[in-house]
């Protein structure tokens, strides 16, 4: 137990510094960013005092490590200023979309993770047979095929067929069946995306287990071969499988700014692009780092639950 407590501060502290190095990259591409925010934000006909008192306001006269210092400890404390575009706090802003993306990262979750653990499964039980090469065939052209090509797709068979709405338009009034409902086409193509990865994986994990020599001896026993697979392959392959599904929760969560652009989902990825068009830099520079700790925190996730279901992993050779 002391050892996977030892594993988990190692990977905190790992992570901890893994994200100050995004913020600085962060923080950094955005200073490089070419023109004069302050003439940006208030047009080619402001005159030299009023974009005087808006660089002063914005610190923009503050050396960049200072400017950098205070955007972090104030990241840190979860404000993350205000945004020049609405002239509301960034925290608000980030709070009533989050819950969106969170909702559709969940909703593909709950649909792709047990559609590609019983399709790993099931193409491996069945290997070389014509499910196992059509379920390959399948996976690797969703693979191939970008996000919004697939939105696309689903759009013209699905929404113009008037079947689903082609976009989301959910508010604090919409209800639970709604939601799934308006947002099942934006959750359907990121499941198509991330289906094939994990399928593929699952597939991988259990053929590579069934020549054990404990597979072997259960076989012999009589156990026919779902129960083979199910009750002996399948836990022993939860640590490859378990890393595969966080890293692609992880693209559900961070991912997600093409899908909303499409459906115009009202989520973070969607906030995302608007303050980019709107060079709102605070808003870019807190979604950025919200999309980085979330990837970081679901890998330290992974890596936990690997160790756990199989400890061999905490043994170096």
């Amino acid at each position: 137990m002391r050892d996977i407590w030892g594993m988990i501060g190692r990977r905190l502290l790992l992570g901890l510094l893994t994200l100050f190095v995004i913020s600085v990259v962060i923080f950094g591409a955005t200073e490089l960013l070419p023109g004069d925010l302050a003439r940006e934000l208030l047009g080619q006909s402001a005159t030299e005092e009023t974009l005087a008192a808006l660089r002063d306001q914005l610190g923009l006269n503050d050396p960049a490590p200072l400017r950098y210092w205070h955007w972090l400890t104030g990241a840190i404390q979860g404000d993350f200023g205000v945004s020049m575009a609405t002239k509301k706090p960034i925290a608000d802003l980030v709070g009533a979309r989050l819950g969106n993306t969170l909702f559709l990262a969940l909703y593909a979750a709950a649909l792709s993770v047990p559609l590609s653990l019983a399709l790993g499964v099931m193409a491996a039980l069945w290997r070389n047979s014509v499910f196992d090469r059509a379920s390959n065939a399948l996976a690797l052209t969703s693979i191939s095929f970008p996000e919004f090509f697939v939105a696309y797709i689903l759009v013209l068979w699905l929404a113009q067929s008037g079947l689903f709405p082609s976009m989301v338009r959910i508010t604090p009034a919409t209800t639970f069946g709604d939601r799934l409902y308006m947002a099942f086409l934006p959750a359907l193509t990121l499941t198509l995306v991330v289906t094939a990865h994990m399928m593929r994986m699952t597939r991988a994990a259990i053929i590579n287990l069934l020549a054990s020599p404990y597979i072997e001896m259960a076989r012999l026993k009589g156990m026919s071969p779902l129960r083979v697979v199910l009750r002996h392959a399948v836990p022993n392959a939860l640590a490859p499988i378990i890393n595969v599904v966080a890293l692609n929760l992880a693209y559900l969560i961070t991912g997600v700014v093409v899908v909303e652009v499409v459906f115009v989902y009202p989520g973070l990825g969607q906030l995302m692009v608007d303050a980019v068009t709107n060079r709102d830099i605070a808003v870019v520079q807190a979604i950025a780092l919200i999309f980085a700790a979330a990837y970081v925190l679901l890998n330290l996730i992974a890596d936990v639950l690997s160790t756990v279901t199989n400890p061999r992993l905490m043994h170096r050779r």
